[in-house]
């Protein structure tokens, strides 16, 4: 199995999207053949500049679907990798246009997108400025895959962790006595897919992710439901930086993963919210034991360099 892995310097290109998920994301992207990725990527758009995509994980992500989605999303991986650092003017409009071969108006659509994300401000005479990360809308899906795609770090793991055990053994107990006989039919598809599947495998992630959204949906709780946005991008980061390969840590999701189905069924409320922590403690340790995922506060040394050269030269 190889997965997509993008380094600094590369001129990439933006594959077409295969096997979207209910909520508009491709885990499909997430790790395939060499070939098949080759030819996403032959399918794909060529990006209009040289990417400088941090020396770290790259997660795919969904395809923009018009020329300002394009931009705003390669102005906001930009931001979110630190290309732009907070408090740091944008250049102007002319080479913007210049950068990306947009006109000044899709330039301008691009930048309210960001702004109504919370990722930039704009000021008469002060010109568009990128907000303090404490701004940013966290529970965007465009912000969150803009994440995946500028790279992952402990921290950014850590907060997806966190927000999920706020919000999933809560969600994994109204299942418990909220769900019909419809949730419990995909609650047993989707842990079927899982057993059948490779764990590296696109199959074993889409029957992970069916599992913990069908899960929201048996909460019955609409705000429980509207959160798989911030689950599918724990999901997706988890399943390609540390897919359960190892014969024990299959075993263990799976366990553990059967055992929140077994106790959605019964209507055992606590021990759906234990197994729901265990299962999310467990990706934890994954995540703490792969080498893929950078320390905290790390920049790769060119992006480093550039802020320094802005900061200069403003």
């Amino acid at each position: 199995m190889t997965f997509l892995i993008i380094s600094g310097g590369a001129d990439v290109s933006v594959g077409s999207v295969i096997g979207f998920t209910a909520t508009g994301y491709s885990l499909s992207a997430v790790g395939v053949e060499l070939d098949t990725i080759a030819a996403v990527v032959t399918d794909g758009t060529r990006l209009r500049r040289q990417a400088m995509t941090s020396r770290i994980v790259v997660i795919p992500t969904r395809r923009a679907h018009s020329n300002h989605a394009e931009v705003a999303r390669s102005i906001g991986v930009d931001i979110i990798a630190g290309r732009y650092a907070e408090g740091m003017r944008l250049p102007g409009d002319a080479e913007l246009t210049a950068m990306f071969e947009v006109s000044r108006p899709v330039l301008r659509e691009s930048v309210k997108t960001l702004v109504a994300k919370g990722l930039l401000s704009t000021k008469a005479r002060v010109g568009t400025v990128v907000r303090e990360r404490g701004a940013w809308n966290m529970f965007d899906a465009d912000v969150l895959a803009w994440h995946l795609d500028a790279g992952i770090d402990k921290r950014f793991l850590g907060d997806l962790a966190e927000i999920r055990l706020a919000v999933e053994p809560r969600a994994a107990a109204l299942a418990a006595a909220r769900r019909t006989e419809a949730d419990i039919v995909e609650l047993r598809r989707s842990i079927e897919r899982m057993r059948q599947e490779a764990s590296d495998s696109v199959g074993f992630a889409d029957g992970d992710l069916a599992l913990h959204v069908a899960v929201a949906n048996a909460s019955g709780n609409l705000f429980m439901r509207s959160i798989g946005h911030v689950i599918e991008a724990a999901l997706r980061a988890s399943f390609l930086l540390s897919a359960p390969v190892e014969a024990q840590d299959r075993e263990t999701v799976l366990l553990w993963h059967q055992r929140i189905v077994d106790a959605i069924a019964d209507g055992d409320a606590e021990m759906a919210a234990t197994a729901m922590i265990e299962v999310i403690h467990n990706g934890m340790e994954r995540h703490e034991r792969s080498p893929e995922v950078q320390a905290t506060g790390e920049a790769p040394k060119q992006e480093a360099t550039r802020q320094d050269a802005t900061r200069q030269e403003s």
